[in-house]
């Protein structure tokens, strides 16, 4: 059987992504776009069987792209998140989108506790007066996590590992899920986002999601920890809670434009911690990522059941063979 062809999108030198799908020996036959534009995406998808997404959203399967590639029979978006991708489109023609849930869960989680705990003990304050040859020992007014009430919006593998993770602290936890739960730690979201002293957003985006936690609704004082879009809290809202002093700070690793924009508001707010979208960046994520990856791929091109396709295509993938135009 001849090599599946496989357009490679991720935004890595092609010889890079070579050596990375290199397990899978002479079963495919790796392409790279003629550039990374849209254009040349257009370009590349009539030969392709196979896409690894790319996790920066800049190349996405929107319903033109998905209509340009009639031989496609399977995307893997080497992340968890699936912005971009027209899920409905690829449907349509039958092709299944993987995504890879959990490698990063780890790293992202320990990021939220320590921008939390960086954000209560205004580390951020703290290191910036220090350095400008003030010190304020008694001015700062930090607070302890432990004993505080921490409410997680999200509880795929992310949110769980928040919760183990702040509960072992000492914190008081619940969350709020899109699917409700008989557990005695699942809140109804507007109690949760009131009540909550520190809110931690590691939810997926998506049009349900967009605009879900409202800053204004939260509780005096509270913190806002946001590692999951930029689109699931209200930015402009945020802007004016910090502002007026109804939050008292914020961690930010994702934002509504990416890279954020030069003048953007939140760069002159003393209480927001900003981070470039780099929670889930780690050695070891990205080692998990790549296992997780590669064995999906394999899987696919063997034949046998895919994991973690998220449009509810059967996970079996099957190649399609165009007819030949009619002389």
């Amino acid at each position: 059987m001849s090599p599946w062809n496989l357009l490679a999108l991720p935004p890595l030198p092609e010889e890079l992504i070579r050596r990375l799908l290199a397990p899978l020996g002479d079963r495919v036959a790796v392409r790279v776009p003629a550039a990374r534009d849209r254009a040349a995406l257009l370009a590349a998808l009539p030969e392709a069987e196979i896409v690894l997404g790319d996790w920066t959203g800049a190349l996405v399967l929107d319903a033109e792209a998905v209509g340009a590639a009639p031989r496609l029979a399977f995307v893997q978006q080497p992340s968890v998140g699936v912005d971009g991708h027209d899920l409905a489109a690829l449907t349509a023609a039958g092709v299944p989108l993987a995504n890879t849930p959990g490698v990063s869960a780890v790293a992202v989680s320990e990021w939220c506790l320590a921008a939390a705990m960086s954000l209560a003990r205004k580390l951020g304050v703290a290191d910036a007066a220090v350095r400008a040859g003030e010190w304020p020992q008694q001015g700062l007014q930090p607070r302890e996590l432990h004993g505080r009430r921490v409410g997680i919006v999200g509880y795929g593998p992310i949110g769980v590992s928040c919760a183990r993770l702040f509960r072992a602290l000492g914190c008081e936890v619940s969350y709020w899920t899109r699917t409700p739960r008989a557990d005695p730690g699942y809140t109804d979201l507007d109690a949760l986002v009131a009540g909550s002293d520190v809110v931690v957003v590691v939810i997926a985006l998506s049009d349900e999601t967009r605009g879900l936690v409202d800053p204004a609704r939260m509780k005096r004082g509270a913190l806002l920890v946001n590692a999951a879009r930029g689109g699931v809290v209200d930015q402009g809202a945020l802007v004016t809670a910090l502002r007026e002093g109804h939050l008292d700070g914020a961690a930010l690793d994702v934002f509504d434009v990416e890279p954020l924009p030069a003048g953007d508001p939140l760069r002159d707010l003393p209480n927001v911690l900003l981070s470039p979208h780099a929670a889930g960046v780690t050695p070891e994520a990205s080692g998990r990522l790549l296992t997780v990856t590669v064995e999906n791929l394999a899987a696919a091109v063997e034949g046998r059941e895919v994991d973690s396709v998220v449009n509810g295509v059967t996970p079996v993938i099957l190649r399609k063979f165009t007819q030949s135009p009619v002389t």
